[in-house]
């Protein structure tokens, strides 16, 4: 809990400082292009929140070290440094835009080598037929262990499009890997998922709902490494007690909207799966509900509307998480789960694109109809 404690501390303090420094890097760190389809925000801000978050797990180490030992702060600093070129690839995106999807996803992909060669952080059952097969050997394992990392990382980055949602829906899936490492006597993982949440929720403070920093391709891919690893090395250290399928349950909401995506692009729309666009379901929640429900077109009301789009997700995050938590060791309990979890997805999303929202979501329209049916037609013809 220390660990929590120190690393809350030390993202706060230095998340707002890079807030209050603003206008030093602005012209550098600020997020001012609008007009990607994707794009909700309303007002240029800086995009370089994960450098607190790094800090944070990095003070939480520390404590680490002082508390369990030499043995545990050097396991929390390789992993860091494995850590690095995910996260340096996708702060220098955040600072410069030079580098491409790809760029940022062959950088995450090393991350993941360096972790599976260093830590010996590599997959080696995964309940899924045929593919305990293969990671059974040591390349296919390797293979298996890398396309995982990677796609979660790619996965959190891809829902990191309101205020708070991606950072929120890490909290809970760190507190899912806290909660069942503490079950199993993991105090080192579960400690290490601790100095996240601290880390996280100091970014948070800031990011929700005011939107004063956003997360940035550097928080988010290191983000996504470091819940992909810990979950990892949580499956290594304790292969008789926590099911394979616990991660995946856990991190479903990101990593299906990335599938869904994925498909949705290539198939429905026949475009190249990394052109990104504004309907995924977060994109699609704020413009069919949100847009309705709150004020008007100013700065202020956009970034409210913003920051309460981000509940319903964090709803479906937890979804998932919780069942995650009470199933831990149940493979074929959670295998039906992530079933139920798919379709359920799918209904909501489909529901949605149709204005036939659930009751519970929708909000009394305050525009005019004609403007709703024009929306209406535009976003129909872009999904």
């Amino acid at each position: 809990m220390l660990a929590l404690l120190v690393s809350l501390a030390v993202s706060v303090i230095v998340t707002l400082l890079l807030v209050r420094s603003s206008k030093i890097h602005a012209h550098r760190s600020a997020d001012r292009d609008f007009t990607k389809p994707q794009k909700i925000h309303a007002v240029a801000v800086p995009r370089i929140g994960g450098a607190g978050i790094v800090l944070g797990v990095l003070s939480g180490v520390a404590i680490l070290w002082w508390v369990m030992g030499r043995d545990a702060g050097i396991f929390g600093l390789v992993l860091l440094a494995c850590a690095a070129p995910a996260f340096a690839a996708g702060f220098v995106q955040d600072f410069t835009e030079a580098l491409t999807p790809r760029g940022r996803l062959v950088a995450t992909a090393f991350s993941a080598v360096l972790a599976f060669y260093v830590m010996g952080a590599g997959l080696a059952r995964t309940a899924i037929p045929g593919l305990d097969w293969v990671v059974a050997f040591a390349g296919g394992s390797l293979v298996v262990t890398v396309f995982t990392v990677a796609g979660i990382a790619n996965a959190v980055n891809i829902i990191d499009g309101l205020n708070g949602l991606a950072s929120m829906c890490v909290v809970l899936m760190l507190t899912a890997l806290a909660y069942v490492g503490f079950q199993v006597d993991d105090l080192l993982i579960a400690s290490l998922a601790l100095a996240g949440i601290g880390a996280v929720l100091g970014f948070f403070l800031w990011n929700f709902p005011a939107g004063l920093i956003f997360l940035g391709d550097g928080g988010a891919y290191f983000l996504g490494f470091f819940f992909s690893e810990l979950s990892i090395l949580l499956l290594q250290r304790n292969p008789d007690e926590v099911s394979p399928l616990f991660p995946l349950l856990v991190c479903i909401y990101p990593v299906f909207e990335t599938v869904f995506s994925i498909y949705r692009r290539r198939f429905l729309r026949a475009l190249p799966p990394s052109m990104p666009d504004g309907i995924h379901l977060h994109s699609l929640i704020y413009r069919r509900i949100m847009r309705w429900a709150v004020g008007d077109r100013s700065a202020r009301a956009l970034t409210r509307r913003n920051s309460m789009t981000s509940p319903y997700l964090w709803v479906l995050c937890s979804l998932s998480v919780v069942p995650a938590m009470l199933f831990w060791d149940n493979t074929a309990m959670l295998a039906v789960l992530i079933g139920v979890f798919g379709v359920s997805y799918v209904v909501l999303y489909w529901r949605i694109v149709r204005f036939r929202a659930p009751r519970w979501m929708r909000f009394k329209s305050s525009r005019p109809e004609a403007l709703h049916s024009k929306a209406a037609t535009r976003d129909n013809r872009a999904a």
